[in-house]
């Protein structure tokens, strides 16, 4: 009997500390499942700082996209102005002329080469611009031609640096770049035609003298560029190279 009742207060007693114990690792276990504490290093970027991160690329190509806006947008505007009075058409020419030569301080030595020379007709497409007023009926079409030379423009600043940019060790063993050279002499061909055409459109213009005096003198500098471009052409076509021949 008395090992019994031993036996009987051990298990009351287990059982007691079993039950005291319970409710300790409950309240712990609670204290667990609160999550961890804040943490206090540096956080993980959340959707606002991820999307401030990737903005700044898309900001640079924004700009961008603005810069060639704002660029169409001043062409469109310069077209849109008209002389009114040959005084007023040689300040415009004058102004624009200044405009050119700031544009150039930006550019490289090579770039500035290549616009220096083709300032003339980008000159000259202005100034037949300007002038649509001042060349009563034949106004509208000399504007047409003078904005196809501008697009020519375009295409033979980018054929000339081109050819420009060719290192003279790389001319020497291939010859000069042919593809540029032939889009040079292309663009030169059409460019002669729109200078003939300009041609008789100033001897048929019922403008005064001075208007025509000052048409002249642009189609003389369009026709002494175009020349030029036609010799760097065939220049071009020319330089061969030590194994140019192999391909061409």
């Amino acid at each position: 009997m008395d090992k019994r009742f031993l036996m009987l207060i051990a298990l009351v007693c287990i059982s007691s500390l079993v039950l005291a114990a319970g409710p300790n690792e409950e309240a712990g276990g609670e204290m667990t499942d609160t999550g961890p504490p804040a943490e206090t290093g540096t956080a993980e970027p959340g959707p606002a700082e991820n999307a401030q991160a990737g903005e700044q690329p898309q900001v640079v190509a924004v700009q961008t996209a603005n810069q060639g806006e704002e660029q169409k947008i001043m062409v469109q505007q310069r077209e849109q102005v008209r002389a009114q009075s040959p005084e007023e058409l040689g300040q415009m020419i004058q102004a624009r002329q200044q405009e050119m030569s700031q544009e150039m301080s930006g550019k490289s030595e090579k770039e500035q080469k290549v616009l220096q020379n083709q300032n003339q007709v980008r000159l000259a497409v202005h100034a037949l611009l300007a002038m649509e007023d001042l060349a009563g009926g034949i106004g509208p079409q000399v504007s047409e031609i003078a904005r196809n030379f501008d697009n020519s423009v375009q295409a033979t600043i980018r054929a000339e640096e081109k050819i420009q940019a060719k290192s003279g060790f790389a001319r020497f063993f291939t010859g000069g770049d042919e593809k540029a050279a032939a889009e040079l002499e292309r663009e030169v061909s059409q460019n002669q035609q729109r200078i003939q055409e300009l041609k008789q459109l100033k001897d048929s213009c019922d403008c005064g003298e001075e208007v025509k005096s000052m048409m002249q003198e642009q189609i003389q500098n369009m026709e002494q560029e175009q020349n030029r471009l036609q010799e760097l052409s065939q220049k071009e076509q020319k330089s061969k190279g030590l194994f140019g021949w192999i391909w061409k």
